[in-house]
């Protein structure tokens, strides 16, 4: 009975630190693992057995997985058409962008997916006037409530999962929790479009605007809108086979090739660079005296349409960037033809600004001074490059749209058919969940959708940490008896009152225990109870080990019952208040179709 006191003591100790949030929940896990030995309950090993947990091994690679889906633009490309279908309707709006979230996240990590989701809100906000805090609530409960739709979906169901499995039984099916999370997405969708209106005193604010300009600024700023052309090179011209060096664009003034683009691919121009039939020359023409017709007749090439927005429709090859020539700059006194600009730098001058007027004739021989300001153009790892070495040019401002660049655009297909077979792995059942999910990762890697230190930073240690912190809780719990006494009240609590009862109560304990620890935590503590109180009842275990994954991700009600919630928190300019008002009788309303639900369709 000491040792249970102790366990108990350490408990309540670990739920006061997640309470007030101090220190922060993986030290607080941490410290829980280092001082649950001591109490000869478990050994050291027992206690860091979490670590060779398949299903923390699974949580993981779900991580790794939601990354590349986030890389290669899956995700942005999901949330542009929610922006383009949704309009300035501000109900579309949310069932929209629920619809969507609560669609992402059964398939990678709800965390990953807000975190995705919260700029796409913020620039809708900004773009229509709608509040943030009319979307960042919807965004969060979509979040959440996606957790309920499959097995991977969240941490909490995968470790409900891992218990029923070291309990000796089955565990679910990949699309065991979907017939739960449908419903409850249709109905958070309905609650949420009058809910927001409770939210409008709290974040009626306009999106904060960007302090750096965007590619469209600097378009209108430097007079580039009617300087766009596009020549695509036809198999009878002479310049095919023939470098850039050779062509000696320079003869025609003004003229500048700012890049290439080849089978839909974006090629930065270099002096060797070959020319191929086909291939389209985005061309800059900013002096009135360049006869572009002239070279077009001459070597053969055909105008195509022009986007009538300075190649900026390929903002994910290719961006600007505003510099500076510093003091120190072996620039000074020379022109950008003369010291080879492209070929050193691997951008192209578009721009050059004295003052605070932008210069409108050609500039290329112009002798550059001390302060000018340089706009350029060119692939966006050579403007990274930029940063890395100060001395001849310094960069003053970077667009808005750098926040929007792919890492690895042009990989979505790859990515797509990665988690399709994830999917369909775990679907099947052929192979065990978490061998389907590194398959996953690593078709993620040979598709080059995610390179291995990408595959590392995606990974949210914090939560490993935690569930591996707070595992061995419930081994101690179980062999202190203490699984057993909970069980047995709550067993007590509901007597006579019928199986709805006792669902209802083990629903609402679990809710409740979120309001104040993570929903993650929630599960570890929770998952042996219902097992326990399972086994007692000589029940089936389903319903019970369901009951508690869906209240884990009942977390509607404080900000700190989920990462999901916090994230949200401070975008949306939100309120404990908030979180309490909105979740707690969205809550209610997700218990009462719980408990209706687990038992109709899993039998006690």
């Amino acid at each position: 009975m000491s040792e249970l006191l102790i366990v108990l003591l350490l408990l309540a100790a670990a739920i006061i630190m997640f309470a007030i949030n101090k220190p922060r929940l993986d030290a607080v896990a941490l410290i829980m693992l280092t001082a649950l030995p001591f109490t000869g309950v478990l050994t050291m090993g027992e206690a860091l057995a979490g670590f060779s947990d398949s299903n923390i091994v699974l949580i993981a690679a779900l991580f790794v997985i939601g990354e590349g889906l986030v890389r290669t633009g899956v995700a942005q490309r999901v949330g542009d058409w929610l922006i383009a279908k949704a309009g300035r309707n501000e109900v579309r709006l949310i069932v929209l962008l629920m619809a969507v979230v609560c669609g992402l996240g059964a398939t990678m990590s709800s965390t990953a997916v807000t975190a995705v989701f919260i700029p796409v809100a913020l620039r809708i906000a900004q773009s229509t006037g709608i509040g943030p805090s009319r979307l960042m609530m919807p965004l969060s409960v979509a979040a959440l409530i996606s957790g309920m739709t499959t097995l991977v979906a969240t941490a909490p169901n995968l470790v409900v999962n891992g218990e029923l499995e070291r309990h000796g039984v089955e565990g679910f099916r990949f699309f065991g929790f979907t017939p739960f999370g449908l419903p409850i997405s249709v109905l958070g969708i309905v609650y949420m479009t009058f809910a927001r209106r409770w939210l409008a005193a709290a974040g009626e604010t306009k999106g904060e605007r960007s302090h750096r300009p965007s590619l469209a600024d600097w378009i209108k700023e430097y007079k580039l809108a009617d300087r766009e052309y596009r020549l695509r090179v036809t198999d009878r011209s002479p310049i095919v086979g023939k470098t850039l060096e050779e062509l000696n664009l320079r003869r025609v003034p003004g003229a500048s090739i700012v890049a290439i683009e080849r089978n839909g691919r974006i090629i930065q121009p270099t002096a060797n660079t070959e020319v191929k039939a086909e291939d389209i020359a985005l061309v800059d023409l900013f002096a009135p005296d360049a006869n572009i017709k002239t070279l077009r007749l001459q070597w053969g090439l055909d105008e195509t349409p022009l986007s009538g927005t300075y190649f900026t429709d390929r903002s994910q090859e290719i961006g600007m960037v505003e510099v500076i020539v510093p003091p120190n700059s072996d620039l000074i006194g020379r022109t950008v033809v003369r010291d080879k600009f492209r070929t050193r730098f691997g951008l192209t001058v578009i721009g050059l600004r004295r003052g605070v007027v932008a210069h409108e004739r050609t500039f290329l021989n112009e002798e550059l001074k001390l302060g000018d300001t340089l706009l350029l153009i060119g692939p966006w790892k050579n403007i990274e490059r930029l940063r890395s070495d100060p001395r001849d040019l310094v960069i003053i401002r970077l667009p808005a749209e750098i926040a929007e660049v792919l890492p690895v655009p042009g990989k979505a297909l790859q990515a797509l058919i990665s988690l399709a077979l994830v999917v369909a792995l775990m679907v099947s059942g052929l192979v065990p969940n978490v061998q389907a999910a590194l398959i996953g990762c690593l078709l993620m890697g040979l598709f080059g959708c995610i390179d291995l230190a990408g595959a590392y930073r995606s990974i949210d240690w914090k939560t490993i940490v935690l569930i591996v912190g707070m595992l061995p809780f419930s081994v101690a719990l179980q062999r202190t008896g203490g699984v057993d006494l909970a069980a047995d009240a709550l067993s007590a609590l509901t007597s006579g009152a019928g199986s709805h009862a006792m669902l209802a109560t083990l629903f609402a304990i679990t809710a409740l225990l979120g309001m104040f620890i993570s929903n993650t935590a929630t599960a570890v503590l929770m998952a042996p109870v219902a097992l326990a109180l399972a086994h007692e009842m000589n029940a089936s275990p389903y319903p019970f080990a369901m009951i508690v994954a869906l209240a884990a991700s009942t977390a509607f009600m404080t900000p700190v019952s989920s990462p999901v919630n916090t994230l949200v928190a401070a975008p949306g300019n939100y309120t404990f208040g908030d979180f309490v008002r909105v979740g707690v009788p969205f809550s209610v309303i997700v218990l009462i179709v719980c408990v209706i639900l687990v038992p109709w369709l899993l039998p006690l």
